[in-house]
């Protein structure tokens, strides 16, 4: 097939991607227009690549690498935001924002002074918590002034750059680590001397001598993921502050106990990590805290599902502009798709199944997953065109064409597998 107006329509720029997020965003905002709270996880990916002329793919390091050994791979550095849609606990995550964003092309050992200049500052510019800093913003910009926006976010995502430059009514909910230096409130005093207002007061116990100390009782809160409740084990200390964030926002520590688990059944215990979250409203409730940090793990499988069954980034293209379009176009049909799906059955819901695998139980799912959603749009698009649109009761078996290229095979024998020759 002839490929070259496909190509044209993301080489010259004809589709604009940032208005079908627009939609998407506008979509999702009315299926949680009764609580006026839009929850959203920000993150960034690698799409893989292996040309050696695409712009903007770099060699980073490879996040499915083990940890005792650093690998790289060529790749495009994408970041993207996801917004929840949720039913009773459980969420979905849409993509409601998708860039590139990778960094500038390094200059040769001996160019100029100014070009390495220039590419310097370019470095500081693009980096990926300004990036993540300016989604933040380009989100908050398409929500009503009475919304508040929350977002969930990991480690590489929790400092200053992101936190100081929050907009209003903006919540965020990262990760951080385990030995990070916490300040209670200054005490005010009657007698003010000279000298400027402090803004820390004394040292607070570090996340890890808080999980540790036996002094301070463990909370039981439940909360929703994977398919139901679960009880988590927490301690809290609200009303701290971090150096990362100065006088701007008086943050709010959680601390997660290890959860255990089994590889098999009947087998020993095993603990994962604890975590250590931080939040910038101090006044939120701890299970909603938790729970919205529970939902940021939507974004993840968004990542997986547009790699793996979508094929986000295999495209190997060198226009600039296609590079950055059609990872981008890909997302929003992919967005399209789970909104349709929530549109139709819920978050909960799921389509009829049919044909299903003897191994698989459909009681055991939670929600329809996309491979589902590219069934039953499959099955959709299928049964149009197998339907006959003849309006009288004759069909006329008669072939007009001679050539044999030319001979159109009609797709109910494609999905019977019925030989026409």
């Amino acid at each position: 097939m002839d490929w070259s107006a496909e190509y044209r329509l993301y080489s010259r720029e004809r589709i604009d991607c940032e208005k079908i997020f627009d939609q998407i965003s506008e979509e999702v905002q009315a299926q949680n227009a009764d609580s006026k709270i839009l929850v959203t996880a920000l993150d960034d990916s690698l799409l893989r690549k292996t040309g050696k002329k695409i712009p903007g793919v770099k060699y980073a390091r490879d996040p499915m690498g083990p940890p005792f050994q650093v690998n790289f791979v060529r790749g495009q550095r994408v970041i993207q935001m996801s917004a929840a849609v949720s039913e009773d606990g459980q969420a979905r995550m849409i993509p409601v924002l998708f860039r590139d964003a990778s960094t500038p092309d390094k200059p040769r050992r001996n160019a100029s002074e100014e070009d390495w200049a220039r590419y310097k500052e370019d470095c500081k510019v693009r980096r990926l918590s300004l990036r993540g800093s300016e989604c933040i913003h380009a989100m908050h910009s398409h929500l009503e002034p009475d919304w508040t926006l929350r977002v969930a976010v990991d480690g590489s995502y929790t400092n200053r750059t992101v936190l100081n430059d929050l907009p209003d009514k903006t919540v965020l909910i990262g990760r951080i680590r385990s030995d990070a230096k916490l300040y209670y409130l200054p005490v005010t005093s009657a007698a003010r001397g000279a000298g400027r207002k402090r803004l820390y007061g004394e040292p607070a116990p570090t996340p890890e001598k808080l999980r540790t100390d036996n002094s301070i009782p463990w909370q039981t809160v439940r909360a929703y993921a994977c398919g139901k409740v679960h009880e988590f084990k927490i301690k809290t200390r609200p009303y701290l502050r971090w150096r990362g964030t100065g006088k701007q926002h008086t943050l709010r520590l959680l601390v997660i106990a290890p959860l255990h688990y089994r590889k098999s059944q009947g087998s020993r215990f095993l603990y994962r990590d604890p975590a250590y979250l931080i939040c910038t409203d101090p006044n939120i409730s701890v299970q909603e805290m938790l729970q919205v940090y529970l939902w940021r793990w939507g974004i993840e499988t968004n990542f997986r599902d547009e790699k793996t069954l979508l094929g986000t980034g295999q495209a190997q293209v060198r226009h600039p502009a296609s590079v950055q379009a059609i990872p981008q176009m890909m997302v929003a049909a992919y967005s399209l798709l789970l909104m349709a799906g929530i549109k139709l059955w819920g978050v909960k819901g799921m389509p009829k199944p049919d044909n299903i695998p003897k191994w698989q139980d459909p009681s055991q799912k939670h929600q329809a997953s996309t491979n589902d959603l590219i069934k039953q749009l499959r099955f959709d698009l299928w049964k149009d065109s197998i339907a006959s649109t003849n309006l009288s009761d004759f069909v006329s078996q008669q072939n007009s064409t001679r050539s044999l290229f030319n001979i159109r095979i009609p797709a109910s024998c494609a999905v019977l597998n019925v030989n026409t020759g």
